[in-house]
């Protein structure tokens, strides 16, 4: 284990969908999902994520699955819960509660929409780590967000104690190095396919999508590189490389990982609007790229 600051968060965790039955969140499938993720080995687990549709939930629809996740994984893996908002008081508010109903750590990611300045982006940040006293992972994803959240602001962030992460998603190795470079910051891959890339040059682990379906070769790909045997994981990368490539290009995320659960017999429901399902030309490619993963459909 590294002396950077969030180290307790080295490794591999899962964005898990949230799974809808009759447009209701159905436990029964949470909790099957949980034990899946807790029996292939995960680190930890991020609920209502982008991939956990946090989004399209209701506030007590978010707050309750963060509280079934932490109760169901039992202190068996660490949760870290998605409690960012565009609102800096929505945040604190998630992030309170998260922390009651004992989160081990929150994922803030950065204001979307509104696009704050930096300065901005350091107070809204600021504010929740001087209200909340779990850890933070601060989540870079200007592809969504609409605004990077720059190094130097990062940096500035990483003095303040619980500012521990960041959940790296920019698609800048660049970024990442200046992060490394001038912070004390954990860095977890926000992008499957940059997972060893960037732990080649000092991030430790990634928080993943494609785990929701392989979270056995995620966790030895992230093994190998921890262990420092590049060849090996190498070899996972270019394995999972197509994987990740094909399947999270068809749609935005989470469709087409819910499309792939509902493949292999994990069904996690519907998806909620605006998100829609894969087309049937679209399932007909998925299951393409899952055989040829080598899944048997």
């Amino acid at each position: 284990m590294s002396d950077r600051k969030g180290s307790a968060f080295a490794g591999v965790g899962v964005a898990i969908v949230t799974p809808f039955t009759d447009g209701k969140l159905d436990v029964a499938k949470l909790k099957t999902q949980i034990e899946f993720q807790i029996d292939a080995g995960v680190q930890f687990l991020v609920p209502v994520g982008t991939t956990g549709e946090s989004p399209t939930l209701t506030h007590d629809e978010h707050e309750r699955v963060i509280s079934e996740v932490i109760q169901l994984a039992s202190g068996r893996c660490k949760v870290m819960a998605g409690t960012g908002s565009n609102c800096t008081d929505e945040a604190l508010r998630l992030t309170r509660r998260a922390q009651k109903e004992g989160a081990d750590a929150s994922l803030q990611v950065a204001p979307y929409y509104n696009k704050p300045t930096q300065k901005g982006f350091y107070e809204h940040f600021k504010a929740i780590a001087e209200e909340v006293g779990i850890p933070h992972c601060v989540y870079n994803i200007p592809g969504r967000s609409a605004k990077n959240i720059e190094p130097e602001t990062i940096a500035k962030l990483a003095e303040l104690p619980n500012i521990t992460m960041v959940k790296e998603a920019t698609g800048s190795l660049d970024q990442c190095s200046q992060i490394l470079n001038m912070t004390n910051l954990t860095v977890l891959s926000g992008d499957d396919s940059l997972t060893l890339p960037m732990m080649s040059i000092g991030a430790e682990g990634v928080i993943s999508v494609a785990g929701n379906i392989v979270p056995k070769d995620m966790l030895a790909l992230v093994q190998f590189a921890a262990q420092g045997d590049f060849r090996s994981a190498a070899k996972l990368h270019h394995k999972l490389f197509p994987l990740c490539r094909d399947m999270l290009s068809l749609a935005t995320n989470p469709i087409p990982v819910k499309g792939a659960m509902k493949l292999l017999g994990r069904d996690s429901g519907q998806l909620r609007l605006p998100m829609t399902e894969l087309e049937e030309s679209e399932f007909a490619r998925l299951r393409m790229v899952l055989e040829n993963y080598g899944f048997r459909l």
